[in-house]
């Protein structure tokens, strides 16, 4: 599989962008006891590049118990996306994480992988090999001109 930049991957989804101008300034709007978090608040964009064939089996791991996993950890999923266009359409998996600091995530990360949840469900899942060739992983802070994320926490 090529080697993608990262950057024209997320640019190759013109979709997110209107998916989050629109879903974005309520919690930006005054009162909100969330503002004081979203100034140390961290985004981490994740892009999964499926190894072949594995990619209905990643799905499938993610719908049914990796994001119930995250929530268990203090991750707090933003939104998940699939490709539409060659060559990462069918292969590649693209999501972002809400995490309360850097420090935070980093615990998150810590406390997720050491969950034995976590790796009985890797471990079912890849009973077959591999479901992920590689993980591209970059943490984002909002710019002071962005309109706020919504919390989405329930």
């Amino acid at each position: 599989m090529p080697a993608v930049n990262r950057r024209t991957l997320v640019q190759s989804i013109p979709a997110a962008a209107t998916l989050f101008s629109r879903a974005l300034w309520a919690a930006s709007e005054g009162g909100n006891p969330d503002t004081a978090q979203d100034s140390t608040a961290v985004y981490e964009l994740r892009v999964y590049h499926a190894a072949p064939g594995k990619m209905p089996d990643l799905l499938a791991r993610f719908r049914d118990h990796t994001i119930k996993l995250f929530e268990q950890h203090g991750m707090e999923s933003v939104a998940y996306w699939s490709p539409l266009d060659e060559p990462e359409k069918g292969n590649t998996l693209i999501y972002i994480l809400r995490h309360p600091s850097r420090e935070a995530a980093d615990a998150n990360w810590k406390s997720f992988r050491d969950d034995p949840n976590w790796q009985s469900v890797r471990d079912k899942s890849e009973a077959n090999g591999k479901l992920v060739e590689k993980v591209d992983s970059t943490f984002m802070v909002l710019t002071d001109f962005s309109p706020r994320l919504p919390n989405n926490r329930r």
